[in-house]
């Protein structure tokens, strides 16, 4: 029904070499609750380092891999990050989110290692519509397109199509965070099975608020007047299969790239066959593509923000205020009636 996430796969950064010594000679450091008694838990980026928050409290001292307004896709490890990876008690990462972030992990061998994907199902959410640049191709329940000129040889900018198509945008549906929170606590619990009961509660906590978001998302999608959104980055497919929507993307995995004038052409016919209102950006890549197309076809543009980091730019301070401030957007671009 929705545009596959590609998943970039593309050569790794060279700081990722440059910290491998640092690495050996650290790895077998280990904080053991560091200096402060707490828990050393590194994520690798904001949807981690939010619930090991959460869920750990006043027992964890969170460190995350990629810093606010930084795009998670094209992190680059420093040495001294490396280094951190290797001293942490429990790493948290999502496995071909982020390459550079992939190698440093294995580099770093920590015992207790969490890929969230091994938490949730990940999916395919549809073919790629111009892979071999052909006619669009259309999903049985949806449109799936992309731009072949930018990815018909399977890579762009630096970044590849994963070999299953698999989208980690998990985040994004609160029913799959719910699944990667209570992955998470039962990791804290291994590792500090003395504050096993806290981390319990709040791994409760934070599943209950995340049912209460997916029924808010429910009841807010379920009578619109479209179902049809265009985003600059295909990072919103768990979203829309969970609440009934199609989300047709303009540049596929990078939000940064140009799509080329056969797609943006290919995107005002849509829009108008489709009733579409409003064209999405977000906050941690440019909004020119998105404003470029809404001025050629009267469209509004609008965040709909893909939670990769939080920012002074972004439409509230937390997972759960930005992702309301997303059901909001939508409902006003849908048309909720």
């Amino acid at each position: 029904m929705n545009v596959r996430r590609l998943i970039p796969t593309a050569a790794l950064a060279g700081a990722v070499a440059l910290g491998a010594t640092a690495l050996t000679a650290c790895s077998g450091a280990s904080a053991a609750g560091g200096e402060d008694g707490k828990l050393g838990v590194t994520a690798s980026f904001y949807p981690l380092q939010y619930l090991a928050e959460q869920i750990g409290g006043n027992h964890v001292r969170v460190t995350t891999l990629t810093k606010p307004g930084v795009e998670p896709h094209d992190l680059e490890i420093t040495p001294r990050q490396a280094v951190q990876l290797s001293a942490a008690d429990v790493v948290l990462y999502l496995k071909k989110l982020q390459p550079a972030v992939d190698k440093a992990v294995a580099q770093a061998g920590v015992k207790n290692t969490v890929d969230a994907a091994t938490l949730t199902t990940l999916e395919n959410h549809g073919a790629s519509g111009h892979d071999h640049g052909g006619e669009p191709a259309h999903g049985e329940e949806g449109h799936a397109h992309q731009d072949g000129d930018e990815h018909a040889e399977g890579e762009h900018d630096g970044h590849a199509h994963g070999e299953a198509g698999e989208d980690p945008h998990v985040w994004l549906d609160p029913t799959k965070y719910a699944e990667i929170a209570k992955g998470v606590g039962a990791a804290l619990e291994k590792a500090d099975p003395h504050h096993a009961a806290d981390y319990r509660k709040n791994t409760d906590d934070v599943v209950g608020r995340l049912t209460a978001l997916d029924g808010e998302f429910k009841d807010g999608l379920k009578d619109t007047a479209s179902k049809t959104f265009i985003t600059t980055h295909s990072a919103f497919g768990y979203l829309a299969e969970r609440y009934g929507l199609d989300q047709e993307s303009i540049s596929g995995v990078d939000p940064e790239s140009e799509p080329s004038p056969a797609r943006m052409r290919e995107l005002q016919t849509f829009a108008r066959q489709e009733n579409v209102s409003t064209v999405f950006f977000e906050t941690l890549a440019s909004d020119k593509t998105a404003k470029a197309l809404a001025s050629d076809t009267g469209l509004k543009t609008a965040v709909l923000d893909p939670l990769e980091g939080i920012t002074d730019k972004s439409q509230g301070a937390d997972y759960f205020e930005v992702m309301r401030s997303n059901l909001k957007n939508l409902q006003k671009a849908l048309g909720a009636k």
